[in-house]
This record gives C-alpha cells, sequence and structure tokens, in this order.
C-alpha cells in the first residue's frame, strides 16, 4: 500500500521557551530532512511544551506563540518535500486547544484539534481545552495519516473514524508522563485502539517540575507488534520506514524484568535531577548527608545526573550520630569525588537547650528536642545553598513523607525531593541495581539498620513497621485507593494497618509543604494525591 520514512522527533522541550522550542524543532526537520524522511512528527504541544498549566491563562503569551508558531511555519518551509505535524496550541475565538497543526511547503494543509481531554491523576486539561470533534486525514508522499494527540488513542474511536476516512496509518503525538510498567501500557493501548492500522507513536522526553517523561517513542505495525523503539530518556530524531504493509517478527508484549524496571526508574530520576536543577537556572546541588540509606541513594542519583563536579555534601553529625555513619559518609563522597565537609551541630544543639530550658523546665524531653537537631540541619544546608548558589536535593523517601516520619523545616528543607515517591523498599533495590553497575555506595550502607540518629540506639523500626510491610500497606491504600478492611482482608494486622493509615492522614499538612519531587508510580503524592488538610472523614479514609 505504501512506505514513508518519518522522523520521529523526541525531543526536550521546555514549558514556556517558545523560542527554545521552536529552534528544537527546525533542529529536528533538518537531521529529519537530511537522513530521508518526508514527513516529521514532535511531541504533543511543543511548541509550548508540556504541561502548560495557568500561562494559559495569559493573553500574551497565546499571542507570542501564535506569532512564533507563524515563524515556525515558515521556517519549516525551507525543507523541500518534508511535511511536519507539530504539536502546539490553537488559540481560536472559540476557546483553547490542544492542537497539532500540518505544514507543507510552507503552507498549513491540517489542524487537528484534540478529542480525549484527561483529567484525572496528574492531568487537568479540561481546566484549560476544549475538545476537538472532527477527524484529521491527510495524504503525504503517497499515503493517508491520521493524527491523534495522546489520550485520543488510549480511548476506542479515534483510528476507526480516521480509517473510514481512509487513513493507512495514524501519527500520535504524545506528552505521556514514565511511571513504572507504563512502556508495557502504551502497547497494550496501540494494539487495543489502533483499528488494524500502522502506528508511529512520539513521546515527549525530559523532567517538567513533578512529571518525567521518557520518550521511548515505538512504531508499531497494522497487527500492533512493536517495529521500532526509540530509546528511553534520551533525545533522539529518529527516521523509520513506516511500511503500510510489512509484519514485525515480534508479538510479545510482556511485562519488563525487575533488573529492567530499576533501570529505567533510575533512568527517571536522573533525568528529573538534571532537568529540574538545569531548567531553573541552576548547575550545581547540594546534599546533606547522613551515612544513611537515602542521603546516600540521593548522591548517585545526583552525581550520575550532574557530574560529581557539580555536586556538593555536607555531613552534620551530632552526639547521637555513629562515629561509622560519619566513617560511610566520607568514604562515598570521596569515592565519587565530590565536595565534602564537615559541620558538627553539638554546640548549636546546646545552645538551642540553653535558650528554650526555661519554657521547657519540668517537661520529659521527646521529639521536640530530636526536630531541633533537624531544623539546625535543614537551617545550615539552606545557609550553605544561599551562599555557594547550589540547589539543595532532600533526600526523604516516600513511605517517610507518607507516614509523617520527616521533621517540616529539618529534613524537609530543600528545592527538589529526589526520592518522594520511592518507597523505601525500592530505595534499597535501587541501591543494590545501582552498585551492580559499577559500586558506588558502601555495602555498610545497605546493610545497616535504617536510623534518625536523633536518639540513643534508635531505628526506624521504633517508630513504624517493618518496611516491606509498611510499603506493601501503603501501595494498597495511596495507588488502590484501597480502605483498611480490604488491605486487612488481604492478611494484613489489623491495628497495623490502622495505625498506618491514621499516620497517612495526619501527615498530610506536611506533605502540602514538601519539595516537589518525580513521580514514578501510578500516584504519588502532589498533583494526582488531593486529599483535603483540615478532613473528618475517617470512615471513607480508614473504613
Amino acid at each position: 500500500m505504501g512506505r514513508v520514512a518519518i522522523g520521529m522527533a523526541q525531543i526536550n522541550t521546555r514549558v514556556g521557551d517558545l523560542a527554545g522550542n521552536a529552534a528544537k524543532i527546525l533542529a529536528a526537520a533538518a537531521q529529519a530532512h537530511a537522513g530521508g524522511a518526508r514527513l516529521l512528527v514532535t511531541p504533543e504541544m511543543a511548541l509550548t511544551g508540556y504541561p502548560t498549566e495557568d500561562l494559559l491563562f495569559r493573553p500574551a503569551f497565546l499571542s507570542e506563540q501564535d506569532r512564533m508558531l507563524e515563524r515556525l511555519q515558515a521556517g519549516l518551509a525551507a525543507f523541500e518535500g518534508l511535511t511536519a505535524v507539530v504539536g502546539h496550541v490553537s488559540h481560536e475565538s472559540g476557546g483553547l486547544f490542544n492542537a497539532a497543526s500540518v505544514f507543507e511547503g510552507g503552507r498549513r494543509i491540517g489542524l487537528y484539534r484534540k478529542q480525549e481531554l484527561p483529567n484525572y491523576g496528574v492531568f487537568d486539561e479540561r481546566r484549560y481545552f476544549r475538545a476537538g470533534d472532527e477527524p484529521l486525514v491527510f495524504e503525504a508522499d503517497g499515503v493517508q495519516f491520521g493524527v491523534a494527540i495522546c489520550e485520543d488513542l488510549w480511548k476506542e474511536g479515534c483510528a476507526y473514524r480516521a480509517r473510514e476516512l481512509g487513513a493507512q496509518a495514524m501519527l500520535v503525538l504524545n506528552a505521556s508522563p514514565f511511571t513504572q510498567h507504563k512502556v508495557r501500557e502504551r502497547r497494550e493501548t496501540v494494539r487495543r485502539y489502533s483499528a488494524g492500522l500502522p502506528v508511529a507513536y512520539v513521546n515527549q522526553i525530559g523532567g517538567q517540575d513533578e512529571l518525567v517523561f521518557d520518550g521511548g517513542s515505538f512504531m508499531t505495525d497494522a497487527g500492533g507488534n512493536v517495529c521500532f523503539q526509540a530509546p528511553q530518556f534520551e533525545e533522539t530524531v529518529a527516521v523509520r520506514m513506516l511500511d503500510t504493509d510489512a509484519r514485525a517478527d515480534d508479538a510479545q508484549v510482556g511485562e519488563d524484568s525487575l533488573s529492567e524496571m530499576h533501570a529505567q526508574v533510575w533512568g527517571a530520576l536522573v533525568l528529573a535531577v538534571r532537568d529540574y536543577v538545569g531548567k531553573t537556572g541552576f548547575s550545581r546541588a547540594l546534599i546533606g548527608l547522613s551515612g544513611g540509606m537515602d542521603s546516600a541513594l540521593v548522591l548517585a542519583i545526583a552525581v550520575d545526573a550532574l557530574g560529581a563536579e557539580n555536586v556538593g555534601t555536607v555531613m552534620m553529625p551530632s552526639r547521637y550520630t555513629a562515629d561509622i555513619s560519619t566513617h560511610d559518609a566520607r568514604e562515598m563522597a570521596e569515592g565519587l569525588g565530590v565536595a565534602y565537609r564537615e559541620i558538627a551541630i553539638g554546640g548549636l544543639v546546646e545552645a538551642f537547650d540553653t535558650a528554650l530550658a526555661p519554657a521547657f523546665a519540668g517537661l520529659a524531653a521527646d521529639t521536640t528536642e530530636e526536630n531541633i537537631q533537624a531544623r539546625i540541619r535543614g537551617n545550615l544546608l539552606m545557609a550553605l545553598s544561599n551562599k555557594s548558589g547550589a540547589l539543595v536535593l532532600t533526600t526523604g523517601n516516600k513511605s517517610e513523607l507518607a507516614t509523617g516520619y520527616c521533621t517540616l523545616y529539618g529534613d524537609m528543607v530543600g528545592a527538589f525531593a529526589v526520592l518522594k515517591d520511592v518507597p523505601k523498599t525500592l530505595v534499597y533495590a535501587l541501591a543494590r541495581w545501582r552498585n551492580a553497575q559499577s559500586p558506588v555506595i558502601p555495602v555498610r550502607i545497605i546493610e545497616r539498620p535504617p536510623s534518625a540518629e536523633l536518639r540513643p540506639d534508635q531505628t526506624d523500626q521504633d517508630s513504624l513497621p517493618p518496611y516491606d510491610v509498611l510499603d506493601a500497606i501503603l501501595e494498597q491504600h495511596i495507588e488502590h485507593d484501597a480502605c483498611a478492611g480490604a488491605i486487612v482482608a488481604q492478611g494484613y494486622d489489623a491495628d497495623t494497618v490502622h495505625r498506618v493509615l491514621r499516620l497517612v492522614r495526619i501527615s498530610e499538612y506536611k506533605r502540602r509543604q514538601a519539595a516537589i519531587g518525580p513521580n514514578i508510580t501510578s500516584r504519588a503524592f502532589g498533583r494526582g494525591w488531593r486529599l483535603p488538610v483540615a478532613c473528618a472523614a475517617t470512615e471513607a479514609l480508614d473504613g
């Protein structure tokens, strides 16, 4: 029926950078054209970046986007014989649309408006856009192509309507954020809803606040079998031949192995750190080390993301800090070649104790004194950050944030919470996976019982259930909305379940003040989790 060379522009755009994004699209067009492509496909909303959020309420931004789109259209005319499908916002008298324009020879020959607007989880497109209702089919190099934008192909209908109008293949522009198992879900979705048409699925790459876009663009044959797979977490402009008659050999859509999943999560976290630091105008990061597992993992991620020369560390021991904690922190920092300093906080703690002694007279020591230590460390971290211009990466994990096992204005201080959506059990798994690639984390850090070291002989399990039990309960409650009764029915101890869910409920006020961090599970705290802080609905939450 037909063969067309398609340039799949898996590019890392920056929200709001209209000129920069337009330049990237033109550069991708030049590369694709030089590689023999007759058709270029960009990600969803490539011109504005995604998600653009409330920038879309600003008339000046929309007007500038319209002007930049006209300049982009003119620039694409330079690539003779190349048809380009570009994602952008359509600013029309009837409202805003998430749209894609088809440009050919300096003319716009088609405009497609996204029809399925996701309004769940991290998505709130109905806040900004109207839904389109018209399919689009156009011809390029003798082949009829239908157009879809992301969610359009996650529902039945779009590809079928395009096929009825003569489409022989589908082009899908995506800004599909990474979560675990998302690669398999995308493939299964395309197989289910592609209406028996070949598909070129082009996905955005890059970190954007809480979201990580992994790329992983791919092409399928008419049977939904993957015949090309672009790398994850890498910018690329891949030119591949779409043959409407070809069939791929491998029809399997399997589950990723555990090692592959850990590699994907690692890639997502590294990309998230690199882009958050870079896209916010920073170049260096600062990490408070404890000699424990979480800060060690964040350090390893930061070095992979930014390079050792751009990462600084500080160890702030107190009288409760074990000598081996200081030794292990120093050993890891020196092994990775990052800047390392120690600032003892014993004298500062004594000064606080002295100042507060009259107010605390007659009262027993409790978590108040523990929190003072954590907050002193937070103050020192922010002072070093302000003075050096390095952005502080916080080190708390999802298990701690879920249960409130963290200190406001203490260990929660910082700009980007790298492990915010990483449960403690996954923290350990990622550490072992990273060491299997090349040893960077001292083995003793991985093997020691975790401790906040804020009081004598403290371990995390003094306050929390074992992490394998805790994380299983949290996953059921947070990611699957399971109530206490449903979790207990799975065999978990009732008292433990009710205690964990109560901790989740009463810690919401802390999470509202936490730094943002990258999403890697199906439901992360932040955009995808919106419970009220002042809430009496205990039965609905714990029932």
